[in-house]
């Protein structure tokens, strides 16, 4: 067995890691200590839940307020910790904690898993994930307790608040409030949006763009290129997705913002998504698609990418090259940018397909918003997911799994081949 894994490649390996989280989660969500007296729970929607805590999704068809024990719900965290973590990460914090060194597949594994991009420093790093984790969780949830033990008992406030961190955080929008509602009855609670951004916010950034901003002590002429391009796109993500939503819909201007900061990857609504206008939808389905920043917690095609691909794009339509924040952009940058794009809209529209051939009473506009969100891993639903069939529901399962692990690494899954031993010359194509 342990010959087996050491021939996998470190996609395979990742992958397979977050498989049997997931199938574990499943079974441990099943159990008669994790489910409330008179509620049942089937396999379906045990696997369901599970998926969407590991990745990060917080689409539901059952309620965890009104369905799991404190016991499940400290489970469907724990998932949703370590799914936003990342498996490797957590296996190696783990490596570590029993004072053992890591070798070179772990490092290569954590690289991959991290989109880091070299295995140097990787102990640093992942002491830094941890404790980053740590401290921001910790704020969030104090900050939280303010809020809810106004409402709740201070015991249940301080899970609530706890478990709202750690969903946060991880821009997993799974909430244990009850009834569906989210956090539409806190949508005019100041201190709790702009926390729940707070949150959303950094942990959608990256572990490598905030320790790059401590690092050098919150310059960002110091920053690298990288650094510049999460946080420039993410503020104009942000002020654009605020000022459109805001036009489409009759909600406040917090509701607004909150909005613009959770659907790109969190998932947590103030505002009943159902209600929305088609032009409202297509915006959030927009930043769902672009979604968080590599080596965060957020799925998405990422920041970056998007970014790439329109200084790509613009370089072709002026003929200079490709540049910004006085660096070059890599050559290859722009093949693999497109190539995410691509497979991630091909995703989108085979998803959306099969879901409307399972699902023939659904309006295209919500099916199309559901397979987005489920591959952005965001979990926001304009109020379809619960009425899903069993095969909708593992159609919507793959979907995430493969949103998590992303479309590229996906592709790489099923590559076996070692090298090319023929080259062809170069051939005439017209493009456009």
């Amino acid at each position: 067995m342990l010959s087996f894994f050491k021939k996998l490649s470190p996609a395979r390996i990742i992958a397979l890691g977050f498989l049997a989280l997931i199938l574990i989660g499943s079974i441990l969500l099943m159990l008669p200590i994790c489910i409330k007296d008179g509620i049942e729970v089937s396999y379906i929607d045990a696997l369901y839940t599970s998926t969407s805590a590991v990745c990060v999704t917080g689409l539901i068809t059952i309620d965890p307020g009104d369905t799991f024990t404190p016991i499940g719900q400290f489970i469907l965290g724990l998932l949703i910790q370590i799914g936003g973590l990342g498996v490797t990460s957590v296996g190696a914090g783990v490596i570590m904690a029993m004072n053992k060194r890591l070798d070179l597949k772990s490092r290569l594994l954590i690289r991959e898993g991290s989109n880091l991009g070299s295995a140097k420093g990787i102990a640093l790093f992942i002491k830094n994930v941890f404790v980053l984790t740590l401290i921001f969780e910790l704020i969030g949830a104090a900050l939280s307790f303010i809020v809810f033990s106004q409402d709740y008992p201070i015991l249940d406030a301080i899970g609530i608040s706890l478990f709202h961190s750690v969903a946060a955080f991880n821009n997993s929008g799974f909430d244990i409030l009850g009834n569906f509602q989210s956090l539409i009855p806190y949508q005019s609670n100041v201190l709790l949006n702009l926390v729940t951004c707070a949150l959303i916010f950094f942990g959608g950034i990256g572990f490598l763009v905030i320790r790059e901003i401590i690092d050098k002590r919150f310059n960002l002429k110091k920053c690298s290129m990288h650094t510049k391009v999460v946080l420039s796109v993410s503020a104009v993500l942000l002020i654009v997705g605020t000022l459109l939503i805001k036009l489409t819909e009759d909600i406040s201007w917090l509701g607004a913002f909150f909005t613009s900061v959770s659907v790109r990857t969190a998932g947590f609504s103030a505002y009943s998504l159902g209600g929305f206008s088609n032009a409202g939808l297509l915006i959030v389905i927009i930043l769902m698609i672009i979604g968080a920043s590599p080596g965060s917690t957020g799925g998405g095609i990422k920041t970056s990418t998007f970014f790439v691909l329109v200084m790509g794009i613009k370089s072709a339509a002026t003929n200079k090259s490709e540049k910004a924040f006085k660096y070059s952009i890599p050559k290859d940058a722009f093949k693999k940018a497109a190539t995410i794009f691509t497979l991630a809209i091909s995703i989108i529209a085979l998803g959306t397909y099969l879901l409307l051939a399972l699902e023939p009473n659904i309006r295209f506009i919500d099916a199309l918003f559901e397979i987005t969100s489920a591959f952005g891993t965001v979990g926001l639903s304009t109020g379809i997911t619960t009425s899903l069939c069993d095969l909708s529901k593992l159609l919507s399962i793959i979907i995430m799994f493969i949103g998590r692990l992303g479309p590229l690494t996906v592709a790489t899954l099923w590559y076996f081949s070692k090298g090319e031993r023929v080259r062809y010359p170069d051939g005439d194509i017209a493009i456009g």
